[in-house]
């Protein structure tokens, strides 16, 4: 790795957290940040804010004017070099003729994937990678593993109180977790690509499972909203099919738009011995460019994700109750002979939300 100064650094971190600034509205693209700084002064700033509106390179640039000639770009993703919506910014760096790009990760978008740093190169500009690598790949964990695996980041959120219950023995869960700890799931649905659940859920509680949270001061951009149904048994005056945002329902039959309302469109999954092919629809997922799906469901299907490989990581909400004997579970899974057997979890994240615990895990 390229010598960085302490100065390069600090340049990379407002990079990062400009990007930052995109969390919630950049869906399907990544979150993207840049500045430019020439002897030792930032001369332009920019971030990517959405799909179709100019990429972060684009407006720092327009930012630094004249200046940015003979400066450095600092970029938390490597400049783009083909045509979509917006032109490719690895043109417009070496028209504006700047020295050295510092690009904290390369691209894995097939129509990018090094493509943008060697055009560069070519153009005679001084092309360094890898600084503040880890920071970047966090900030679009799906938007890479899809175009790096194939697959978007899988969530799986689960609620559950001391004694491991995540509802009485009647179904009633309104409100194991308080106020503070639900705010914090309204982020995490607002920055992702899609919201999961079962049907199980929307007849026990008839959720809405929409973004209800201004993000940088606009309306929210609402996921796609995903029902696993397997025997059509939605109800059509269900809240989760109702605006805003769009909801499909994947059954194991051909799709059909749902009686009453045209959002609502059902599509055919596989049939396994444990319900509807969850692989088949991280497939179908992808082929909509979902970055980063959030699962929000009950035991059985927040199990089905965990027990088949596909949770990338798990947000678990610890309330200070306990719920009792006969109480639901907090997680379907197959059965094991010893301990050794049993999935293993590592934590990243531990803190308080009000009188609540939020842990973050991910697959060992």
């Amino acid at each position: 790795m390229p010598g960085f100064s302490a100065f390069d650094k600090s340049c990379m971190r407002r990079a990062l957290a400009l990007a930052q600034l995109g969390l919630y509205s950049t869906d399907p693209n990544p979150r993207v940040g840049c500045v430019i700084a020439r002897d030792e002064e930032i001369v332009g700033e920019g971030w990517h804010r959405r799909a179709g509106e100019p990429h972060a390179e684009a407006l720092a640039l327009a930012a630094a004017g004249d200046r940015a000639r003979g400066a450095t770009l600092y970029v938390t993703l490597e400049p783009c070099s083909h045509h979509g919506r917006t032109p490719p910014c690895a043109d417009a760096v070496i028209k504006a003729v700047v020295r050295r790009v510092v690009c904290a990760y390369p691209d894995p978008n097939p129509r990018v994937k090094g493509e943008g740093n060697a055009r560069l190169r070519a153009a005679g500009i001084m092309v360094e990678v890898g600084l503040l690598a880890a920071e970047a790949r966090a900030l679009n964990p799906g938007f890479l593993q899809r175009h790096e695996r194939g697959r978007p980041w899988v969530r799986v959120k689960l609620a559950t109180s001391l004694d491991g219950h995540t509802a009485l023995a009647d179904g009633t869960s309104r409100w194991i977790t308080g106020a503070e700890a639900r705010a914090d799931v309204q982020h995490w649905r607002a920055r992702s690509s899609v919201i999961v659940t079962g049907v199980g859920t929307v007849l026990a509680d008839d959720p809405r499972l929409d973004v209800r949270i201004a993000t940088n001061d606009e309306p929210p951009r609402q996921p796609l909203r995903v029902v696993l149904d397997s025997a059509h048994r939605t109800p059509p005056a269900a809240r989760i099919l109702a605006p805003p945002g769009e909801c499909r329902i994947f059954v194991a039959a051909h799709g059909k738009t749902l009686a009453g309302d045209a959002q609502a469109t059902t599509h055919a999954l596989s049939a396994t011995p444990s319900g509807l092919d969850l692989k088949e629809l991280i497939a179908q997922l992808v082929a909509r460019d979902a970055n980063e799906v959030w699962v929000e469901a009950g035991p059985r299907l927040a199990g089905a994700f965990v027990a088949s490989g596909l949770a990338d990581e798990l947000l678990l909400y610890v309330a200070p109750k306990m719920l009792g004997t006969g109480a639901r579970s907090l997680i379907d899974l197959p059965a094991i002979g010893r301990i050794e057997e049993g999935a293993r979890f590592k934590f990243t994240d531990v803190r308080q939300l009000g009188n609540d615990l939020r842990i973050i895990a991910v697959p060992r």
